[in-house]
């Protein structure tokens, strides 16, 4: 027998759906689960301790979703507290502990040597898991354990990343409280694939989840939502990185979604690329249940687009906002400002044109987070000496490390480029604004952080759903919905 646990505690809570995937397979093979949730436990300690004192499991799998809240103002960091939670194991179990989630796989070496978990999964969990205590209860070939990270002959093994093909994952998606989640978050979430192959210099999702997309059967999501729709969850998040990449994929999980007439029982939101779009994605999107998307634009300044190395212009930003608009989805544009290269004119530039365009809603992120082997990494430390570069921005002592927030904004923009990218925004209210401490920010709804976010937990415990900037959106009272959105 195995257990479970969920180590996310960030308020809103969301449903922890890589466990979900884990222990609904683990029960198919035959193999007794435990859940223990400790972001619905009021006491996470306490959960702990109920559990292990009357329960001895051969194996403890952890999930860690994320390493910190990828937040400049607040940069708080999660590893601290997931060793925390394994000394507490420790203390009640002789069981080895492994760890596993995106969080995890993005830094998997690092994460475990500071934690000192026995074993990490890197990828996909659900057949790696049930590999392990196969080898734990036989003959220990380690090496044959997809992902898999452990001590050998004192130094850090790790086999290749569980990223394997085709992609398929149970439906049943009963393990955890889902109908919980939705009360307390909100929302649900699906994946219908895992990977991406877009080359942005940033990001982190390939590092965890793959290079390449691995595409689920579109049945079988369209299963899983209507299992998800029996336990009362009729509003979703499509997990994925970005939804239409790629573009056939994404058509075809929105066709089956109208063959099903899921599109007239379930309300869903997702992230997406800006390219490629169009208005028969957008009406298969909408005719399918879609009500709001939220696209990676980053910036709308062709030098910044072009050092993220991303593969829409600015005219591409303002035709998938026409493309949402006249098919009746609210739309989100997420910038990420202040990378390498940022200058006042361009910050101007985006800024401008985001308002002409008129979305409903843009994410003014400001702050790169830069975590380690990603190009953006890379190209920092060549700057010279992390120490002394002014653009790195962080909230702890000593020398500079990736592994722990840290975010880079570049020094073109002053020493308060908060407040220089307010002054631009001037108070309109499509745009979350950034401040450089987050007591600056006193508008209910402004604070884009979902860690902790009382006016957020506070909405959906009065009846909100949906995606959180949607939600956040209307608190500050922004433009009516489209139609259902």
């Amino acid at each position: 027998m195995i257990a479970l646990i969920n180590t996310n505690r960030m308020q809103p809570p969301i449903a922890p759906i890589g466990l979900d995937y884990v222990a609904v397979a683990a029960r198919a093979a035959g193999v007794g689960v435990d859940v223990v949730d400790l972001c619905l436990a009021g006491d996470a300690e306490a959960a702990l301790w109920e559990y292990l004192a009357g329960h001895s499991p051969e194996l403890v799998g952890l999930s860690f979703r994320n390493v910190d809240d990828c937040f400049w103002p607040s940069g708080e960091w999660f590893v601290p507290r997931l060793t925390q939670t394994i000394q507490t194991i420790r203390a009640l179990t002789d069981a080895p502990v492994v760890l596993g989630g995106v969080g995890f796989s993005i830094v998997a070496e690092r994460v475990l040597e500071y934690t000192g978990a026995d074993f990490g999964i890197r990828g996909d969990g659900e057949a790696a898991t049930l590999s392990l205590l196969a080898e734990l209860r036989g003959r220990r070939r380690l090496e044959n354990v997809p992902g898999l990270l452990w001590r050998a002959d004192g130094r850090l093994r790790a086999n290749r990343p569980a990223w394997g093909e085709p992609l398929s994952l149970a439906t049943g998606r009963d393990a955890v409280d889902n109908a919980a989640y939705f009360r307390l978050g909100g929302q649900g979430g699906v994946e219908t694939k895992r990977g991406c192959d877009r080359k942005c210099v940033y990001c982190a999702d390939p590092l965890a989840k793959g290079p390449v997309p691995r595409l689920r059967a579109p049945a079988e999501v369209a299963d899983e939502v209507a299992s998800l729709l029996r336990q009362g969850v009729d509003v979703l998040h499509l997990c994925d990185g970005e939804f239409n990449v790629p573009y056939e994929h994404a058509a075809a999980v929105c066709q089956e979604f109208i063959d099903r007439g899921l599109g007239e029982r379930v309300r869903w939101y997702t992230y997406m690329a800006v390219v490629p779009f169009d208005a028969a994605l957008a009406g298969a999107m909408r005719r399918a249940g879609c009500v709001g998307v939220d696209f990676t634009g980053d910036s709308a300044s062709e030098e910044m687009l072009a050092r993220y190395r991303h593969a829409h212009r600015p005219p591409d930003i303002a035709e998938a906002v026409r493309l949402c608009k006249e098919s009746g989805m609210a739309v989100m544009i997420d910038l990420l400002l202040g990378g390498p290269g940022e200058t006042r004119e361009t910050l101007a530039e985006t800024i401008e044109f985001m308002k002409r365009i008129d979305p409903d809603a843009v994410g003014a992120a400001l702050g790169l987070r830069v975590y380690p082997t990603t190009p953006v990494a890379e190209a920092i430390a060549a700057e010279g000496p992390l120490e002394t570069n002014p653009a790195i921005r962080r909230k702890y002592a000593g020398p500079v490390d990736f592994f722990r927030p840290t975010f880079y904004i570049s020094d073109a923009l002053g020493d308060r480029p908060a407040a220089a990218v307010r002054e631009l925004i001037a108070g309109d209210k499509r745009f979350f604004e950034p401040a450089e401490d987050p007591a600056e920010q006193t508008d209910p709804g402004a604070n884009y952080n979902y860690n902790d976010n009382t006016p957020l937990v506070e909405a959906i415990a009065a009846g909100a759903r949906g995606a959180y900037w949607h939600i956040l959106r209307k608190l500050r009272g922004g433009q009516a919905d489209r139609k259902n959105a």
